[in-house]
C-alpha cells in the first residue's frame, strides 16, 4: 500500500510540475505588450523567462541567509565539497548573491578528485540544485542587502538560515521576515565545534523551545560545523609541545540528509509551487503596468473623441447631422478603444455596445438628446438671424453651441469611460451587470469639472476658428 501511495504522490507531483511549466510558458509567450508597455518592464520579463528556464531544466534553488560571520559560505562549500564560495575574516566578504550548481552523486571532477553532489528528483531523472550565497543581513548598506535578500527569497525553493550560537534579536527578526516568504526553511546551528557538548545542547534546546518555537518545528533545526577547527599537538622550536588549531573535516552530513529528504519528498511540488507563486507576482506587476499605460492611453483617446464630438456639434447647425456625427464619433471611439485593449470588435458590435451603454446611462444620455434636439433648433434660428441682426445674434449662437457641445461631450466622455471599464475587464461587465457598472462610473464622474474643461477648450478652438 505504501508503495502505491508513494507512486501516486510522484505522479501527482509530476502532473503539477508539467502544469506549472505549461502555465508559465503561456504567460511568457502571451504577454501581448506594445513597445511602449514593454519599455521599463525588461527586468520583470527577464525574471519570468529565467523562472521558465528553471522549470525547463528542473533546477531547485537553495539560498542561505544569516548575519556576518555565521559561516554561510563555508557551509555551502562544505555541501559542494569544493571551495567555490569566497570566505574570509573581512566583514562582508559576500558582496552580491553567488550561485553554484550542486549535484547529488559521488563522482570525481577534474584532476584533483574533488567530489560533487548530484540530486535527482523522483521520477524525473537527474535535476540540478543551485546553491545561492547572500551577503550578511547586518552588513553596511543594509537596505540594499535586505532588498537583495527579499528578491532571492522570492525565487528560492528552500531557505537555509545560518546561526552560530544563541539567536540575537536581529537574527530573530530577520528569520521572522524570511518566514513570510512561505518557503520551506531549515535553521542551521553552525560552528557547533566551538562549544562543549553540554553548552551546545543547552543552546540548541534554548533555540528549539524558546527562540523559534512559533516559527519552526524541531525537524527544521539542524546542527553543523562547516569549517571546524581541530586542536593538534605540535612541537615548538625549543622542543616543547604546544597546541595548534587546524581546519578539520566539515560536519554537514545531517544537513545534507535533511536537504535531500526535503527534495526527495516534495522537491517537484516545491519547485512548481514556488515558480508559479513568483511568476504570478511578477506577472501581476507586468499586468498592472500594462493596464496603467493602456488606461492613460485610453483616457487620451476618450478626451480627444470628446473634444472632436463637442467641436463637431458646436459648429454644425443641423439637428439630424448633429445626431449622426455624434453617433459616428462614439462608435469610432469604441472601436479605437477595443484595438487598444486587444479585443477584436466589428462595427456592428460597437454599435450594439453603444446602444447598451446609452440605455443604461439614463439621465445623462437623455439630457444629451434634449440638448441636441432643442439647442440645435435654437442654434439654427440664431444662425439664420445673423444677417438680419447684423451679426448680433452670433454671440448668442456661440453660447448655445458651446452649451450643446458641452452636454454632448460629457455624454461621450461617460460612454468612453464605461467602454474602457468593459474592455479592461476582458469585454465583460462582471457579476454586477452593465447597469451597475455604468451607474458606478457615472457616479464617479465630475460632470461640472468635465463641462468646464470642455467649455474652455471649445471657446479656444472656436475663437481660433
Amino acid at each position: 500500500m505504501d508503495s502505491v501511495i508513494f507512486s501516486f504522490a510522484d505522479i501527482q507531483a509530476e502532473l503539477n510540475y508539467k502544469q506549472a511549466q505549461t502555465a508559465l510558458r503561456d504567460i511568457v509567450t502571451n504577454l501581448d505588450l506594445t513597445p511602449q508597455e514593454r519599455a521599463g518592464l525588461e527586468p520583470a520579463i527577464e525574471d519570468l523567462e529565467v523562472m521558465l528556464d528553471k522549470l525547463e531544466r528542473s533546477v531547485v534553488q537553495i539560498a542561505v541567509f544569516g548575519m556576518v560571520g555565521r559561516g554561510k559560505s563555508s557551509m555551502l562549500n562544505a555541501l559542494v565539497g569544493e571551495k567555490v564560495f569566497e570566505t574570509g575574516p573581512i566583514h562582508g566578504v559576500t558582496r552580491t548573491s553567488e550561485r553554484v550548481n550542486w549535484y547529488y552523486s559521488r563522482e570525481a571532477v577534474g584532476n584533483n578528485n574533488s567530489e560533487v553532489l548530484r540530486v535527482a528528483f523522483p521520477g524525473n531523472g537527474n535535476s540540478q540544485v543551485e546553491l545561492i550565497d547572500t551577503p550578511g543581513l547586518d552588513e553596511v548598506d543594509g537596505e540594499t542587502r535586505a532588498a537583495l535578500a527579499r528578491d532571492v527569497a522570492k525565487q528560492a525553493d528552500l531557505i537555509l538560515f545560518a546561526i552560530a550560537g544563541d539567536m540575537t534579536k536581529v537574527e530573530h527578526e530577520a528569520l521572522s521576515e524570511l518566514r513570510k516568504a512561505g518557503k520551506p526553511m531549515l535553521l542551521v546551528f553552525n560552528k557547533i565545534d566551538q562549544y562543549p557538548e553540554v553548552d551546545r545542547m543547552a543552546i540548541y534546546e534554548k533555540i528549539r523551545d524558546d527562540r523559534v518555537r512559533e516559527l519552526l518545528s524541531p525537524d527544521e533545526i539542524v546542527m553543523a560545523a562547516a569549517s571546524p577547527l581541530v586542536a593538534e599537538a605540535v612541537r615548538r622550536s625549543d622542543g616543547s609541545l604546544g597546541v595548534q588549531l587546524k581546519p578539520g573535516a566539515p560536519q554537514v552530513e545531517n544537513l545534507k540528509l535533511k536537504i535531500l529528504e526535503i527534495l526527495h519528498r516534495e522537491g517537484k511540488s516545491i519547485v512548481a509551487l514556488n515558480s508559479m507563486l513568483y511568476a504570478d507576482e511578477v506577472n501581476e506587476q507586468i499586468l498592472q503596468r500594462k493596464m496603467a499605460i493602456r488606461d492613460s492611453s485610453a483616457n487620451r483617446i476618450i478626451w480627444n473623441a470628446t473634444i472632436t464630438k463637442a467641436v463637431a456639434i458646436a459648429l454644425n447647425p443641423v439637428t439630424a447631422i448633429d445626431l449622426l456625427s455624434g453617433a459616428v464619433i462614439d462608435v469610432a471611439l469604441i472601436l479605437t478603444l477595443s484595438k487598444l485593449y486587444g479585443i477584436p470588435m466589428t462595427q456592428q458590435g460597437a454599435v450594439s455596445l453603444l446602444q447598451k451603454i446609452a440605455l443604461c446611462m439614463g439621465g445623462l444620455s437623455a439630457s444629451e438628446l434634449v440638448a441636441t434636439l432643442g439647442l440645435s433648433s435654437l442654434k439654427s434660428l440664431l444662425g439664420l438671424a445673423a444677417p438680419v441682426t447684423g451679426g448680433v445674434s452670433l454671440g448668442a449662437y456661440v453660447s448655445v453651441a458651446i452649451t450643446q457641445a458641452g452636454v454632448a461631450g460629457v455624454s461621450s466622455y461617460g460612454i468612453g469611460q464605461v467602454t474602457k471599464a468593459y474592455l479592461a475587464n476582458g469585454a465583460s461587465w462582471g457579476p454586477d451587470g452593465p447597469k451597475a457598472v455604468v451607474s458606478r462610473i457615472l457616479a464617479s464622474l465630475d460632470e461640472t469639472s468635465i463641462l468646464n474643461r470642455l467649455k474652455d477648450e471649445l471657446r479656444a478652438k472656436l475663437n481660433r476658428g
